[in-house]
């Protein structure tokens, strides 16, 4: 298996950028884990990141890869899965990346159900641009724009994407890595649109403000937090306060984008042809 993950990585490019204790590198390895388990043909793979501190990831990958603009990967790679729908699509994103700036293009993403895979490491921050709350930011939580604890209400980002119209829904954290690469697995092989939430540590930013302790520390709070949906199910409201579900959380089949685009398209070109004959 090590092997088949060795060759989805641009060596040349490690060792990562990531600080101490980033829970992204393990996000990296459950996804180049999964390319493993996918068989991913690496010429007819592509994986489309934005901005931030997880979309640093594609320049790791090797395949073809677009490090895009600043909440725009979901739009760049509308553009290739429409062009060249054959192509395998993973798009990396951040939580704000993904859900602030990127938000317009992440509902309606989820509401065309164009089949790409996306990946949004939430590490409840803007940990590269100046640990600013994100829109998945929890409650209270410190950042440099809320020193005194943010008061908004951060989106549920697998809500967001059901209500939206995306087909596959999940989250894993980086400690339940071996789910986190499967549920990654899992939506690559879905046809639609696919989110996967991946909860990660940032230590740096968001656990030193918010007296977390390092990345071990933040680890066994995703252990403590993290419940698996078949448990969490059972469970009463007030038992799942201050926890989430992690796991398989949504699935249902819808028609996908692209099969609408084309076969729109040929339906207008026979209609050409026979105007044509007239």
């Amino acid at each position: 298996m090590q092997n088949k993950v060795n060759k989805y990585l641009r060596s040349e490019m490690l060792p990562h950028i990531w600080c101490p204790g980033c829970g992204n590198g393990i996000v990296l390895g459950a996804l180049t884990r999964a390319f493993g388990l996918l068989d991913c043909d690496q010429d007819n793979t592509v994986v489309v990141s934005g901005i931030g501190c997880s979309s640093r990831a594609s320049g790791y990958l090797d395949f073809s890869t677009l490090h895009t603009t600043h909440g725009r990967a979901l739009a760049f790679a509308t553009g290739i899965k429409l062009a060249r729908p054959e192509l395998k699509v993973f798009v990396i994103m951040g939580d704000g990346d993904s859900t602030g700036i990127g938000g317009n293009h992440f509902i309606h993403a989820a509401r065309r159900n164009i089949d790409l895979t996306a990946i949004i490491f939430n590490n409840s921050i803007y940990g590269m641009t100046g640990g600013q709350s994100s829109p998945l930011s929890p409650l209270n939580s410190k950042a440099t724009t809320a020193p005194q604890g943010t008061l908004e209400r951060p989106f549920d980002l697998p809500e967001l994407a059901r209500a939206a119209g995306a087909t596959y829904v999940a989250r894993g954290t980086t400690y339940h890595a071996n789910m986190l690469t499967q549920l990654i697995k899992n939506g690559a092989d879905h046809k639609g649109f696919s989110v996967v939430e991946a909860i990660t540590a940032c230590p740096i930013s968001y656990g030193r403000r918010n007296k977390m302790g390092n990345g071990y520390d933040m680890l066994l709070w995703q252990k403590e937090h993290g419940i698996p949906v078949e448990r969490a199910r059972k469970l009463e409201p007030s038992e799942m306060e201050g926890k989430f579900a992690i796991g398989e959380l949504h699935k249902s089949d819808a028609p996908e984008f692209t099969d609408i685009y084309e076969r729109f398209i040929d339906e207008k070109q026979i209609n050409h042809r026979e105007a044509k004959k007239a």
